[in-house]
């Protein structure tokens, strides 16, 4: 029976329908394999096979690939149909290039040479056969072997509408992974004018690719601004029958238009000509008029339109930030959507408007709107809308409004959302602080915040009302009083408590004076809190009772009595221990003066920037505004014991301040010596000013301090999903010199870019006195490799060349996808990888002392999954993950087995790949 010819492909169908019927693992395998025996057969038999033939089994091989499978033939009949006259044999070959072919195979040779050919042909379908396979491919390779002739194919008059299109979105795509291959000068030009292309295709795509373009050199292509006006007033001005014929349920060519106005972004001011500049206004006056006419049709496809073309108007009218009169109509414009029915439209409205709120022109006109937009944060049913008013309020708000903004959150904060609770307790510190008249008020809000939400109060936030109350004389007593109310509450938060010990502590005796706050008494409430509270609490209420030795030598038994308490050896905390032990033997031998000396009053915190608005930042980057707060990095602690010695420590953090909030404290903190307490208040980063950068600490974890000196702190956020992965650079500048000629330069050779490739984006060549910039990195794991990208940062400190290399934090192991298994799998796996080059084992010794708690959480961090009640012993710890790769996916398993009484490790790795194997070991060995 003749086989049957077309499409349908019969073999195939059956194929696909035997592999869905298979009843277990087993049996698809089987089938697969029975499958992979006949297409090979057919492939070296002595009969010729036909073009449908051919087709049939690469689609075969395709499926089988697709399904989890390796290939390791039939390239070579994939790479025969591209010679195919037949479109349907022609695009199976393209498709099984695209996905299987490795661009270091020996094929790739003739298979440039066939697109090539394709790419001279006069058949369109052929030329975008070919260009989809370039695009697909995407490599540098690929780049350098075509670099001239799609340009060409671009701006060429005989090229075809379809070939355009296609070929600008050919090109965007190299373009991004080879930066180099559009060619300068003359074609500049040419590739601008594409903006005038009468093909809706062609223009839509020459945008996108403009716009990559522009990102990159901005001055070369500013020419493109005069014809993105013109075009963009051509479709939305009535008057003009431009592309008219290409509308989207009554709107002309929205998705251009949408583009044209994210093009003239890249540029502040879009102009200096005024009257492109006049024309420009006019168009967007237009867009303003447009939204308020009549819908023409009622369905949500003509408002979806409609509106992307207005907000899109009105982020280039926020960007500009140079008219006010189109500022004005846009916050109207916007106003009128938060009473709108569709969710989304309220929420790009209150979106826009936060940008608005920080425009000199448009201020005053946001908040017209405060009413609504309280309403919208208590009585919405989205939470990401409720998210957006609350940040709207928080830019809208100034020092007549204040009061009013900062009490409506507070009352929401009671019943607000879990998700963005700790967002509004930093939003309404920093606007109680920022516009404060009376700091007695501040104190009560953020009292009123410990209260409310005293869950999300960081530790930023109580250490700066410390810091207010100590700077600021005339509120001590107010604060002393307010805490001591709050502290009689039955049910108290910690942190109310730790306030309350430092407060207290410090201006106890500005109350004393009253019998319901007498010394005695705010002894006994304190000592109330005490065994509710976790043990830094404990300690930072031992140093408030020596203080109040001093401040009130009458209740100096009582105290002593709980020193004693605490001093006995049977006390679970050894630290509180020792604490309480100097404690009590500084109050037994030092004199009235010498205690006096001593436990004297903290001394004013010097003024640098609101370390709750670097948290805030962190957590909103981009969507901060700016705030004037200064302060300094946090409070030192009451006392600390160095030497037997109890002195107050001041802190001066100027040489070491952490610009970006991500600063941790040493590892040994916990182990120091007998002769010093933990600061249970400050930071206590310590004054070394060395640089410090340990990359091995991110094999664990994905941000975090990558560099630190004392000009320069380098932090590091990443996320990676299957082969791709995005990290984010922050520069901090920490001294009070611009940094000039600062540039971060990648160090990664060209082979070593066909494993790992790695696009950095520009950063800003100048780099503020205590400023921050950010830096965007993406990474594509092509193949396994061993070694790690290298960034070189120059820059100039006082007109002296400053250089680092840093490695970045691209590890092999970023790529994981934890695999779950259960015992039965996870042994039949290891067992079949049990080949000499597919296992590697290392023994060495554990860091001391062994801690099985610590390696289960860095095996955690380091991307596989942690299995348990697998291995039968339970000490020890098995994991499993898929290396994911463009070309493939590499199997992983892991244990490691710890010997308690030698206080060694051993860890085995098995993975189907040797080269894997080898760098998991490494990466690991003596981590535990």
């Amino acid at each position: 029976m003749a086989p049957v010819r077309g499409d349908g492909m019969r073999g195939l169908a059956v194929f696909i329908s035997d592999i869905r019927n298979c009843k277990s693992k087993e049996a698809e395998v089987k089938r697969i394999n029975k499958e992979l025996a006949n297409i090979r057969s057919k492939f070296k038999g002595d009969k010729t096979l036909d073009g449908y033939q051919k087709k049939k089994y690469v689609c075969k091989l395709l499926f089988i690939f697709l399904l989890g499978h390796d290939i390791d033939f039939g390239h070579m009949e994939a790479v025969n149909l591209l010679s195919s006259n037949k479109y349907s044999e022609k695009q199976i070959g393209y498709l099984f290039i695209s996905v299987l072919v490795n661009t270091n195979s020996d094929l790739i040779r003739l298979i440039i040479q066939s697109i090539k050919n394709d790419l001279q042909s006069r058949n369109p379908v052929h030329v975008n056969l070919a260009l989809q396979c370039i695009a697909n491919i995407g490599s540098r390779d690929m780049a350098e072997s075509f670099s001239n002739e799609i340009p060409k194919l671009l701006v060429s008059g005989d090229t075809m509408d379809v070939v355009k299109q296609s070929a600008a979105l050919c090109l965007l795509r190299l373009f991004r992974s080879s930066p180099d291959i559009i060619p300068g000068g003359e074609w500049t030009s040419r590739i601008i004018h594409l903006l005038n292309d009468q093909h809706m295709g062609v223009v839509t795509a020459a945008t996108s690719l403009i716009d990559a373009l522009v990102k990159r050199n901005p001055e070369e292509y500013k020419g493109c601004v005069n014809l993105a006006v013109s075009r963009l007033s051509r479709i939305v001005t009535a008057s003009y029958t431009d592309l008219q014929d290409y509308t989207y349920y009554f709107v002309p060519a929205p998705w251009l238009s949408v583009k044209l106005l994210r093009l003239l972004q890249n540029y502040n001011p879009v102009t200096e000509e005024p009257g492109v500049r006049a024309r420009l206004n006019e168009t967007l006056e237009t867009i303003l008029n447009k939204a308020q006419e009549p819908p023409k049709s009622k369905k949500v496809q003509h408002s979806n339109a409609k509106n992307a073309v207005l907000f899109e108007a009105i982020n280039l009218i926020i960007h500009s930030d140079s008219e006010p009169n189109l500022l004005v109509r846009a916050c109207n414009q916007l106003g009128q959507f938060l009473s709108n029915r569709e969710t989304n439209l309220r929420y790009l409205a209150l979106e826009s408007m936060c940008h608005l709120a920080t425009s000199e022109f448009s201020h005053e006109e946001v908040k017209k709107h405060q009413e609504v937009v309280i309403l919208s944060m208590k009585m919405e049913k989205d939470v990401s809308v409720r998210q957006m008013a609350v940040d709207l309020l928080y830019a809208m708000c100034d020092r007549g409004n204040a009061e009013e903004i900062v009490q409506e959150m507070l009352n929401y904060l009671e019943t607000a959302d879990y998700s963005i609770r700790e967002e509004m307790v930093l939003k309404v510190a920093i606007l109680a602080e920022k516009y404060a008249t009376d700091y007695t008020w501040y104190v009560d809000v953020i009292l009123n915040l410990i209260r409310i939400a005293g869950d999300y109060v960081s530790e930023e936030v109580w250490y700066r009302v410390i810091q207010i109350v100590i700077n600021r004389e005339e509120v001590q007593g107010y604060a002393a009083k307010t805490v001591f109310e709050a502290l009689q509450a039955p049910a108290c938060h910690e942190n109310m408590v730790k306030v309350g010990g430092y407060i207290l502590g410090e201006f106890g005796n500005l109350i004393a004076g009253d019998s319901r706050s007498a010394p005695l008494v705010q002894f006994k409430l304190l000592h109330s809190k005490y065994h509710l509270c976790s043990p830094m609490t404990r300690a930072l209420l031992l140093s408030t009772y020596i203080k109040f030795i001093n401040l009130f030598p009458e209740i100096r038994t009582n105290i002593q009595e709980v020193f004693r308490q605490h001093s006995n050896l049977r006390s679970a905390d050894a630290e509180l221990q020792q604490r309480a032990s100097e404690y009590l033997q500084l109050s037994i031998v030092a004199s009235t003066d010498v205690l006096a000396t001593v436990l004297e009053e903290m001394p004013s915190f010097p003024e640098r920037e609101s370390s709750i608005l670097a948290v805030l930042k962190k957590k909103k980057p981009g969507r901060v505004p700016e705030n004037e707060i200064r302060e300094s990095k946090s409070p030192a602690p009451n006392a600390v014991v160095q030497n037997n010695v109890l002195v107050n420590h001041k802190l001066n953090s100027s040489a070491n301040a952490d610009l970006l909030g991500l600063s941790t404290p040493p590892a040994g903190l916990n182990n120091q010596g007998s002769s010093t307490l933990i600061d249970v208040l400050g930071d206590f980063y310590g004054n070394n000013n060395a640089a410090t950068c340990n990359t091995k600490k991110f094999l664990f974890k994905n941000n975090g301090v990558l560099f630190e000196n004392e000009m320069l702190q380098i932090g590091v956020k990443s996320e990676f999903r299957q082969n791709l992965g995005r990290l984010g650079l922050f520069y901090g500048n920490k001294t009070q010199i611009p940094l000039m000629n600062f540039m971060p330069v990648l160090q990664w050779s060209p082979e070593d870019a066909l494993k790992l490739s790695v696009q950095v984006k520009p950063v800003d060549p100048t780099l503020d006195a205590g400023a921050q910039i950010q830096q965007l990195l993406t990474a594509e794991c092509i193949e396994d490799y061993a070694d790690t990208p290298t960034l070189e940062v120059n820059f100039r400190y006082k007109n002296v060349p400053q250089k680092f290399c840093i490695k970045l934090p691209l590890t092999l192991n970023k790529f994981f996808e934890p695999t779950e298994m259960n015992a039965e799998s996870f042994f039949a796996r290891w067992k079949n990888l049990g080949g000499e080059q597919q296992r590697a084992q290392k023994v060495f010794k554990a860091q001391q002392p062994l801690d099985l708690p610590g390696a289960r959480n860095k095996l955690m961090g380091f991307g596989m999954q942690l299995l348990d009640s697998v291995d039968p012993n339970p000490d020890n710890m098995v994991c499993a993950g898929i290396i994911h790769t463009q070309t493939q996916q590499v199997g992983c398993l892991l244990r490691l087995e710890p010997n308690k009484q030698a206080q060694m490790f051993r860890l085995t790795i098995r993975a189907s790949k040797e080269a894997v194997t080898r760098e998991m070991c490494e990466l690991l060995t003596d981590q535990f």
